[in-house]
């Protein structure tokens, strides 16, 4: 066996570099550190990275201990996944949109989901949808009361 071929690396899968994102989604949305998944796991932090980066292939044993510990179904992971061109040149999948977005956006789900009554849940999320809309017809804006009505 050639010496320089099995130092190579395999070039990353995208079903694995999906499956790491959704991972690092979910880890990310819920406020958990990738030592802390690590530590539930008896796995380092570093090999949790490399899990999310499509690096190190998950087993299944480990994606069901990571399903369980993230409180999602198995099938969570390959959800949305539509196999070739899911991932761009980078090869990152798809689905990722900017890191800076990606934190907003976890960080209002988070906070949106601590609010107990589903009822001021329901307005809030009226609230977000009326605004999106003005937004996107821009329009002039309605005043604050009717947008709380």
């Amino acid at each position: 066996m050639n010496y320089l071929a099995s130092k190579t690396k395999a070039p990353r899968n995208e079903l694995d570099s999906y499956i790491g994102g959704r991972v690092k989604s979910r880890r990310t949305f819920l406020g958990i550190s990738q030592e802390k998944l690590g530590h539930c796991l008896g796995v380092t932090f570093q090999q949790i990275q490399k899990y999310e980066k499509g690096i190190n292939r998950i087993s299944a044993s480990t994606l069901y201990g990571i399903a369980n510990v993230l409180a999602v179904d198995f099938s969570y992971f390959t959800d949305g996944y539509c196999g070739a061109g899911s991932l761009n040149e980078s090869g990152t999948p798809i689905y990722e949109v900017n890191d800076d977005k990606k934190k907003e956006t976890s960080e209002l789900l988070r906070t949106y989901y601590k609010v107990n009554d589903p009822a001021v849940r329901k307005k809030i999320l009226e609230l977000v949808k009326t605004i999106s809309s003005i937004s996107k017809n821009k329009t002039s804006p309605r005043s604050e009361t009717e947008l709380l009505q």
